[in-house]
């Protein structure tokens, strides 16, 4: 009395068993406990539904749960959801709007601008470019007129790009007559040409705020992404009333782990990559998806490694081989021999 037990969420062996034994789909309603931290947006359980389909295209994999998302929207919420529901690869959703989940009730975007200060005086920002960082901006309308330069440099939005792990926020005001202010140095080394270019590139005008990150791609990201939800919020930017959802595909097949300095997958390594990488498997795209709901991942999946070589490949790109790991070693190796229990393409 007053004990339980659960059980891990694990049924991937499984199910990849049912596939190679021949069913060609497999559907779980389940209830999930969260092994991690709560934060506002998460509870401790939740019900999931799970899906395994053979010889199933990722398109239609991505039309059966458009359909099911829009029935539960429409007849719980009465709200009518688009068809098709739009698509961003990872790439586009990151150098757009810093983040692989975007908030898309709201228009603000980012831009790259590290062509625009290759030469730049502004030791800052190009030495950071010599050595591979990037430089983007996020142009926040009228925000010139609704933040002051004392909160920028030590208020709360300031607070926010610090707490993202910027070690500052370069920032500049457009004036009414077309010229800016800001931090001193990177206002004087700004010349007019090059203080064109940043206008047009981010569609910045008069009263406009202009926030600068730098430094690797994935820290300028984090920054501009914080404080582009943290801006759209002061602003009420947000219309609450607003259901956005949409597709991010294309993600990359695996990440850069700096401590353990190797590759790992950044899904799972038996996620199948676009047959269009196949001659580079370790920059490869991945055939996976995420399904984002106003800035919040509600779901996701992707197509399924079913050919030996391929996962072999994979599992030696992550460090791992065959002998280690007791799913390629039980399932994934010997159900995608050449043998009599070739296992069919699964989602």
């Amino acid at each position: 009395p007053g004990t339980f037990y659960a059980l891990p969420q694990s049924p991937q062996l499984f199910k990849q068993m049912l596939m190679v034994s021949g069913f060609d789909k497999y559907y779980q309603i389940a209830r999930c406990f969260r092994d991690e931290d709560l934060r506002a947006d998460r509870q401790p359980e939740f019900t999931q539904l799970d899906m395994e389909l053979a010889f199933t295209p990722l398109d239609d994999m991505l039309r059966l749960n458009e359909d099911l998302i829009r029935k539960i929207f429409l007849e719980i919420k009465d709200v009518q959801l688009p068809n098709p529901f739009p698509r961003l690869t990872y790439a586009e959703a990151m150098s757009r709007y810093g983040s692989d989940r975007p908030d898309t009730r709201f228009s603000l975007q980012l831009n790259d601008v590290s062509d625009i200060f290759l030469e730049s005086p502004f030791r800052v920002f190009s030495d950071s470019l010599k050595s591979g960082g990037i430089i983007k901006v996020l142009c926040v309308p009228s925000g010139a007129k609704t933040y002051s330069n004392t909160a920028l440099k030590k208020g709360d939005i300031y607070n926010e790009a610090i707490k993202s792990g910027a070690k500052g926020l370069p920032f500049l005001k457009v004036l009414d007559a077309g010229g800016v202010e800001g931090i001193p140095a990177l206002v004087s080394s700004l010349g007019p040409s090059n203080k064109e270019q940043l206008l047009i590139r981010c569609s910045a005008g008069p009263s406009d705020l202009i926030l600068f990150a730098v430094g690797h791609p994935a820290s300028v990201n984090k920054t501009l992404d914080r404080l582009r939800t943290f801006v759209a919020h002061e602003l009420g930017l947000i219309d609450n009333s607003k259901h956005s959802i949409l597709w991010i595909t294309d993600f990359p097949m695996f990440e850069w782990n700096d401590s353990e300095q190797r590759l790992e997958a950044l899904h799972h390594p038996f996620t199948a990559p676009n047959p269009e990488d196949m001659d580079d498997l370790s920059s490869a795209r991945a055939l996976a998806y995420d399904m984002v709901y106003n800035g919040v991942e509600i779901g996701g999946g992707s197509l399924r490694i079913y050919k030996r070589e391929v996962q072999q490949k994979v599992l030696e790109i992550v460090g791992i081989s065959p002998e280690q790991f007791i799913f390629a070693e039980v399932v994934a190796i010997p159900a995608l021999s050449s043998g009599d229990f070739n296992c069919q393409p699964q989602t």
